[in-house]
């Protein structure tokens, strides 16, 4: 069995070498109160895997073959289909911690499923929910001249963000998707809102699960239009128009927006 052990968004793994795995044993592999809530998850093959959180670390430590990493770094040392149900897991422990009370009459939730709860007093009943974000990646096309030379190479726009964990990473228009808008129109809506410019040919790209803490992101093409970039000053400090030749810092290969631009690299 697999245990997903999280102590606040760190993932407990098992180190040997240079090697780290998630803990398999048939019983929780670090002991546990008579009243933690253990998740059942889906299993990976024939393993079944399952999932808790520790409020506090153990007091007398963790035993020396086991350390802590945040979740979005384990992306760099587990399997895919592993660090998938660790995310899986992590968004579902977060659900599972606010949602102890009833948001309509406050009395304590209990589990009816694995993924579902009940109010004790009124029978309300909650589900996971699910936040969804687009990013885009817009490109614009190169300036070529009437004899075929080209006067500037085909660009990307990249943008850096205030909130960015890595202070010189760039990254692609982001945001989130409100109450009842299309996918599509989030992605127009949040290029005018953080750039002011026209973006056309929108086409659907892929999606990530992004539990960070209960997100996936859509991502979407698209071409440049027309405007000139006017940011919003409040989320994004910088950006511009990048060739492949000249880009700045980027995302890591575990996220989409990277996914997005690799894609276009190798197109080039």
């Amino acid at each position: 069995m697999y245990w997903f052990i999280f102590i606040s968004n760190h993932l407990i793994l098992r180190k040997d070498g240079e090697v780290y795995t998630v803990p398999q044993s048939e019983e929780p592999p670090i002991a546990i109160k008579p009243w933690t809530y253990i998740q059942v998850l889906p299993d990976i093959g024939e393993t079944p895997c399952r999932a808790f959180t520790l409020t506090t670390p153990p007091k007398d430590g963790l035993p020396e073959e086991f350390t802590t990493m945040e979740l979005r770094a384990s992306y760099n040392v587990l399997p895919h289909p592993i660090h998938n149900m660790a995310g899986k897991a992590a968004e579902l422990l977060y659900w599972d911690d606010n949602t102890r009370y009833c948001g309509h009459c406050g009395a304590p939730m209990e589990h009816a499923t694995d993924i579902s709860k009940r109010c004790t007093h009124c029978g309300k009943e909650v589900w996971p929910q699910v936040s969804p974000a687009i990013i885009v990646r817009i490109r614009k096309e190169a300036v070529i001249d009437t004899n075929g030379h080209t006067l500037e190479p085909e660009k990307i726009l990249l943008v850096h963000a205030r909130n960015f964990r890595h202070s010189e990473r760039y990254g692609l228009v982001a945001g989130f998707v409100e109450t009842g808008e299309t996918l599509e129109q989030c992605v127009e809506r949040e290029v005018m809102e953080e750039t002011q410019l026209r973006i056309t040919h929108l086409r659907y790209f892929g999606s990530q699960p992004w539990p960070y803490p209960s997100g996936i992101m859509v991502g979407f093409t698209a071409d440049y239009e027309s405007g000139t970039i006017h940011l919003q000053d409040e989320e994004l400090s910088r950006g511009g128009w990048f060739d492949r030749q000249h880009l700045p810092d980027i995302p890591d290969k575990m996220s989409i927006a990277r996914q997005l631009i690799d894609d276009w690299l190798v197109k080039g």
